[in-house]
């Protein structure tokens, strides 16, 4: 069976070792993570939220949705790829290079990316848009000098108020 790329998210209780149980989840059973992300959602409950984004056959996704399921700390798991409403973004640094900084400029511009430092011959840019956007963005820029990129990893929300 074909690999599916899976954005995952966990909200767990925010204590010391989580993270770490999560991430071994993944190591123990030889699971990829190809973008990891965490932060306290709610200061109040003491809950912070886990996005994973990993792929796989549908039933490793599936074991890997239920083994974090199990994991004591955890109160929600939702599969965003399967949900409906549901809002994925990344935000990305890159940083371009050469002599033709305005080619780099005018297409950054199309794709909505802010300028945040012009050094002449080094221009640095700020997008945040859905991860396929922003590598949409990072294949533009290779042609037009790219040097150095920082990936955030993807952050996820629903659209619904609950």
């Amino acid at each position: 069976m074909a690999n599916e790329r899976h954005t995952l998210t966990a909200l767990v209780d925010n204590e010391a070792g989580i993270l770490a149980r999560v991430v071994g989840l993944f190591s123990a059973r030889g699971y990829n993570i190809e973008s990891l992300t965490v932060a306290e959602v709610d200061p109040a409950q003491s809950t912070s939220r886990i996005t994973v984004v990993t792929s796989g056959p549908p039933q490793v996704i599936e074991q890997i949705e239920a083994q974090l399921r199990r994991l004591v700390p955890v109160h929600a798991v939702t599969n965003w790829t399967f949900a409906t409403g549901g809002i994925e973004r990344e935000m990305a640094l890159v940083k371009t290079s050469g002599a033709d900084q305005a080619a780099a400029k005018t297409a950054a511009a199309k794709f909505g990316a802010r300028i945040l430092d012009d050094r002449g011959q080094t221009t640095v840019f700020e997008l945040t848009d859905s991860p396929a956007r922003i590598s949409s963005f990072l294949e533009t820029m290779r042609s037009l000098g790219l040097s150095d990129v920082s990936r955030t990893g993807v952050a996820a929300i629903s659209r619904d108020t609950a």
